[in-house]
């Protein structure tokens, strides 16, 4: 990354790439936009590189970890895409069935930060699928603005579908004990409230700063839910308030975590508003849950 100082940017900085980010701005007027903030010693150029995700030298848990087998397989999404491509991983040192855990991407495709992110579950003892959502388009580019291009490009409902089918694929899988949940973020948390709403088996999910489902599908909801929200993130945490009464009306089971002072996507350690603490914290209730409710 650059060497611009994450306090010295305003929050407008990062108000703004969320907007780009989530297809609110187009890359000209974000451009454009980021300009008034370009003074000092900072340039637009400078900015745009500070704030888009640096893979490269990010990676906590390494593709070809040894204590892994991690692989790309494809399963059947017959309502959905199609034949879709998946990252699946689980621990080498295991004799027994384990939990499984859905990994969904952001608003991009299965990059590298997501694929980290499941081998990481693994890695806690479970046994992973990380979809790729980009699939029937060609898979993940390789960029995240032209992986956000074709996502926008997939129709909302068959892409709902190939996450549904991944959980089939996974409780039903031979190293798996049958109880599956969900971890997703940015769109992937919105997915995983979907899936909630969808799926009344799903054992367990866990929404990072993700759209919340219609108040009226609430109802329907029979998992337990973790949900983490960033103060920062106006945009999403303006539904939480119905949200949770919903939930509380229907007598649902939920933990909710709001961390104070950090922006959407804080869990993304390849950007600038990833925050160490706050990271750390939410995936280590995560895991807690998930040891709970699928082992």
């Amino acid at each position: 990354m650059s060497q611009i100082n994450k306090e010295d940017i305003k929050q407008e900085v990062f108000d703004l790439y969320d907007e780009y980010a989530h297809n609110q701005l187009s890359r000209r007027a974000f451009v454009q936009n980021l300009s008034i903030y370009a003074v000092g010693g900072l340039t637009v150029p400078a900015l745009m590189s500070f704030l888009m995700p640096d893979y490269s030298g990010n990676v906590q848990i390494e593709p070809d970890d040894p204590r892994l087998k991690s692989e790309y397989i494809n399963y059947l999404s017959p309502k959905g895409g199609g034949s879709i491509k998946g990252l699946l991983s689980k621990p080498i040192e295991s004799n027994k069935k384990l939990g499984g855990i859905i990994v969904v991407h952001e608003n991009r495709g299965l990059n590298p930060y997501i694929e980290d992110v499941a081998r990481r579950a693994a890695l806690a003892g479970f046994i992973s699928l990380a979809p790729d959502g980009l699939t029937p388009l060609g898979g993940y580019p390789g960029n995240d603005d032209e992986g956000r291009n074709l996502q926008s490009k997939r129709e909302k409902g068959e892409m709902e579908e190939d996450f549904i089918a991944a959980y089939d694929y996974l409780k039903n899988h031979k190293d798996c004990n049958g109880r599956v949940g969900v971890v997703g973020f940015c769109y992937g948390g919105g997915i995983a409230n979907m899936m909630a709403v969808r799926i009344p088996e799903l054992a367990a999910a866990v929404p990072f700063y993700g759209s919340q489902p219609d108040i009226s599908e609430v109802s329907k909801i029979k998992s337990p839910l973790m949900l983490h929200y960033a103060s920062l993130d106006t945009r999403i945490i303006a539904g939480w308030p119905p949200y949770e009464a919903a939930l509380k009306k229907n007598g649902k089971k939920y933990q909710a975590f709001i961390y104070e002072n950090v922006n959407h996507g804080f869990h993304n350690d390849t950007t600038p508003r990833y925050d160490k603490a706050a990271a750390e914290l939410a995936w280590k209730r995560t895991i807690d849950f998930f040891n709970t409710h699928l082992k």
